[in-house]
């Protein structure tokens, strides 16, 4: 590769990082479970469908994105999905001034969920074209934006905004919009593809194995399945956590010590989101990378079996630190499923479909943003007086989702590049 390109490839990838920590913002949704709830009366489950379809569009528009990728190019999409991540929070604004959860819904849930899907496939796909040598590095490193979005939002941004305007909720998701909006524009309107002549020996994976393969035939074959449940497996159990680790860790600090006050309670909250994410996004850097070594398929297993015992002894703790070490090991194996899987669809199927399969196989996301939290808030709400029970049985599901994926690895085969 030209040293000009080199050195382009570098500048995407940082452009592309950057748009990725603004999208990553989504998973701090637990800082604003508790406060919406208690600020306007809705329930857990009511308040949690904002996040499930955020995550739920996401994964349905970058399904559709990764078929309007290869005709429109990345920049056109990367600049729609921009505008309208940023409208999301502004028309959630709107929908909290007016005390109105369909709005709410529409806003943040279905238009901003849109946005993410967009802004989340574009940089995925081309920064894997840029770096065929180091994919799973490349590629980690980048959807690592992703899981530190969470720290940026529940460490600076959120409580930077909320005493600044006096804890007022409309005003705050107004601000955030504005800013969300202008830093997405900028970082997408960098995104490009490489050279064509670059991508002249990456040839595809055992399913496509010549052009006359479409993505029809690689959606809908064996591998693509298994690899739509193992994922969908892994992102239900941890987003099961994602939106709800702060009141979940507040209950648990709250058991341990009943002085403690309600602001102290949402400290601690934040703190368990920020330092999560932390670990959120370092696994999708660290087990991108172990998985080229490793190979994609025993990285998965790994991921899975390690979080099964983990999810164990979160039902028997009661111990806050204990509990929010295991809450980060989760979120590192949770981020360590996106750092792999685009290596993973590569290898099995090829750059040329890359986009488009990329993108399908991010529906899995999309059933598992309904079905995670939803298991979460449906305990929550069953075991309002009882927040112990309401957890073990949440854990005990979300083992029950990891068992079933590690069980269908293998009936996969490993397969390594070429």
């Amino acid at each position: 590769m030209p040293s000009e390109n080199r050195t382009r490839r570098v500048v995407i990838a940082a452009a592309c990082t950057l748009l990725m920590l603004n999208l990553g913002t989504v998973y701090a949704w637990s800082f604003f479970q508790k406060p919406l709830c208690e600020t306007y009366g809705w329930s857990n489950s009511q308040v949690v469908w904002t996040f499930s379809l955020a995550i739920c569009f996401l994964g349905l528009s970058a399904a559709a994105g990764g078929l309007i990728l290869p005709k429109s190019g990345p920049r056109p999409l990367a600049l729609a999905g921009a505008v309208l991540f940023g409208a999301g929070y502004l028309l959630a604004a709107l929908a909290l001034r007016m005390h109105s959860l369909p709005l709410l819904y529409l806003g943040y849930g279905v238009i901003g969920g849109i946005g993410l899907g967009l802004g989340y496939v574009t940089p995925v796909a081309t920064v894997a074209r840029w770096f065929p040598d180091r994919r799973g590095l490349a590629t980690g490193t980048v959807v690592m934006g992703f899981g530190f979005g969470a720290l940026l939002m529940s460490k600076v941004i959120a409580p930077f905004l909320l005493r600044t305007v006096g804890g007022d909720m409309v005003l705050a998701f107004t601000v955030m919009g504005v800013l969300f909006l202008a830093l997405s524009l900028a970082s997408a309107a960098f995104i490009r593809n490489p050279p064509a002549s670059s991508l002249a020996n990456d040839t595809a994976g055992t399913v496509s194995g010549s052009d006359t393969v479409t993505a029809g035939i690689c959606i809908f074959s064996r591998p693509f399945v298994l690899m739509w449940l193992i994922f969908f497996c892994n992102i239900t159990a941890g987003i099961a956590l994602i939106g709800f680790q702060s009141p979940l860790f507040q209950d648990v600090c709250a058991k341990r010590d009943p002085a403690l006050g309600m602001e102290a309670l949402a400290g601690y909250g934040g703190t368990l989101i920020a330092t999560s994410s932390v670990f959120n996004g370092v696994g999708r850097f660290l087990w991108g990378a172990f998985s080229d070594r490793l190979g994609r398929l025993r990285t998965f297993r790994l991921i899975l079996v390690s979080q099964i015992a983990a999810f164990a002894l979160l039902m028997q703790t009661s111990h806050p630190w204990l509990f929010a070490t295991l809450v980060c090991y989760i979120l590192l194996c949770y981020g360590g499923g996106f750092g792999t899987m685009p290596s993973f669809v590569l290898d099995m199927f090829g750059a040329r479909l890359m986009p488009a399969v990329y993108g399908a196989i991010l529906t899995a996301w999309s059933a598992a943003g309904i079905a995670g939290p939803q298991i979460v808030a449906t305990m929550k709400d069953r075991f309002p007086g009882h927040p112990g029970l309401a957890s073990f049985y949440s854990f005990a599901v979300a083992i029950c989702f990891l068992g079933t994926g590690l069980l269908l690895s293998f009936f996969m085969k490993e397969r390594r590049r070429g």
